[in-house]
């Protein structure tokens, strides 16, 4: 969904510590800096460097298998279509072809297996749609790469229809119009390359169900949203390396997510109970992570830097005040009402080196059930079944003036190390910013929020802390609002009286 910023302008751990002490080696094609210095790791490496030398599946057709011959065109799907359930198909070595019909997808059968030989592709030609479909249950797809397929906008090649218990392992799913994969009830993505997909490379979304229990484990998920989907469509939010909506119970684990052409992982609308861990997010050109209008998260030992780049830059070129950052909360908070495995967003434990800007925490007075100032058209919170409860005068008293209103709130920062050398960043200023901050309330004529209510909440009211975190560079803090640009001490002391504990050193760089 589009992300409304505020009024005033446009609307709208012991992994990382195992990297650091293993040695400061960069990137290919990363700026040069003083390994010496600063946390810095080969993330492709250490990760998830799956698209460069992915697994090979086997040679031969294991017993009992159905083998898929790439000189017919179509036996794929014909052969699914005339074998029962559970059963195992070896796709040989070769590119293997659809019908020349864009509906003539792959429609499996529950349990079945596709194993892919090595030097198997199944390639859509840029006429098929979609490469695997249907509502079964428990398929299984390996070793198997899947290309040139054309899905619309929101849609997905493989997984399309978002079944459940899919399990897709050592696939590369590449350079496909739309999603490259869609998502179903606990799906598990493990040890795949998700690249150069021309809108996402995964966007877990199913219509009507929630979907839970979803894994996404050591893979690769770069330069992905090739069409450039958010200039097509300004302000859509509808791209990302990973998308989820409605996400409820996700452990996100081990990937490597680089270079994607916006934000790198984005959880959009009522999504709980996230655990992103152990991750490498890297040179996105917009945000590493946005975690939007949702519930109850862990993000732990992440490696996080030279992200946001691109489009913090954007908005700063323009004269844009808002701390555009690189871990974006946006009206998301814990909420003890909302069963997950923690009742807050604790973020701990990550290394965020020379990315623009740092974390901001932002709510927006303006956004919440049944306000035609909400983006995320229709929805409400988890607290409140019915928007139209959501109204006046009833929203001004207790419950529903705060079950309303998604709520920047109980969201924990601590031991996290924040490296910022403006050198490698290549900025001056508006790209060392920790924020704390709302809009002043002022839409709709009914709405209870107006003024400074929530920008004091979010601010000093909803236990939104830092503490004993690091920091070397020379960061800004932003609290209330853009204009209350304040220095450590400031942050420190009263009313605010952030990051005790932490420690700062300005020199540029560290």
């Amino acid at each position: 969904m589009v992300i409304k910023w505020r009024n005033w302008a446009l609307p709208a751990a012991p992994l990382v510590l195992a990297l650091l002490a293993a040695g400061c080696v960069s990137t290919p094609g990363a700026p040069a800096t003083d390994p010496t210095a600063q946390p810095s790791t080969s993330v492709a490496r250490s990760v998830a460097r799956v698209c460069a030398g992915p697994a090979a599946g086997p040679a031969k057709a294991p017993a009992g298998a159905v083998t898929v011959d790439p000189a017919v065109t179509g036996d794929l799907a014909a052969k699914t279509k005339s074998s029962p359930p559970n059963t195992t198909f070896w796709l040989g070595p070769g590119k293997h072809r659809l019908e020349p019909d864009r509906f003539a997808q792959v429609i499996p059968k529950e349990g079945n297996s596709y194993l892919g030989a090595p030097g198997a592709v199944l390639d859509g030609g840029k006429t098929n749609q979609y490469a695997f479909g249907g509502t079964a249950r428990n398929v299984t797809i390996r070793y198997l790469t899947v290309q040139g397929f054309v899905a619309p906008q929101n849609e997905g090649v493989v997984n399309h229809d978002s079944a459940d218990g899919w399990v897709i392992e050592h696939a590369t799913i590449q350079n496909n119009s739309g999603a490259g994969l869609m998502a179903g009830a606990r799906q598990q993505v493990r040890g795949s390359c998700l690249r150069s997909n021309g809108q996402y490379g995964m966007n877990a979304y199913k219509t009507g169900d929630p979907v839970s229990g979803l894994v996404i484990e050591g893979n690769e998920i770069a330069a992905n949203n090739t069409d450039d989907w958010e200039r097509q469509q300004p302000g859509c939010g509808c791209t990302g390396g990973v998308k989820f909506w409605a996400v409820n119970g996700a452990d996100v684990r081990g990937n490597w997510v680089h270079e994607n052409h916006g934000t790198g992982l984005w959880a959009d609308t009522n999504n709980n109970d996230f655990r992103i861990e152990g991750n490498v997010l890297e040179a996105n050109e917009g945000a590493a992570l946005i975690y939007e209008t949702s519930y109850n998260a862990v993000i732990r030992n992440n490696m996080i830097r030279r992200n946001n780049w691109v489009e913090g830059r954007r908005y700063a070129d323009r004269g844009d005040t808002f701390p555009f950052a690189t871990v974006y909360l946006s009206e998301s908070g814990g909420e003890p009402q909302v069963r997950a495995r923690t009742d807050k967003i604790e973020i701990y434990g990550n290394v965020l080196e020379n990315n623009w800007s740092g974390i901001t925490l932002w709510e927006n007075a303006d956004r919440f059930c049944n306000s035609p100032a909400n983006t995320s058209t229709g929805d409400c919170t988890l607290l409140v079944r019915h928007s139209d409860r959501c109204a006046d005068p009833a929203i001004a008293t207790a419950p529903l003036y705060t079950d309303c209103r998604w709520k920047t709130q109980r969201v924990d920062i601590h031991n996290n190390r924040f490296v910022l050398d403006t050198s490698v960043v290549d900025c001056t200023v508006k790209c060392d910013r920790m924020a704390v901050l709302a809009n002043y309330g002022s839409y709709p004529d009914w709405s209870p929020y107006h003024g400074e209510r929530v920008a004091e909440a979010i601010t000093l009211k909803q236990h939104n802390r830092w503490h004993d975190n690091v920091y070397i560079g020379p960061w800004k803090f932003v609290a209330h609002d853009p204009s209350r640009v304040l220095d450590s001490a400031q942050w420190q002391g009263t009313p605010y009286q952030q990051d005790a504990g932490s420690t700062f050193r300005a020199r540029d760089g560290g």
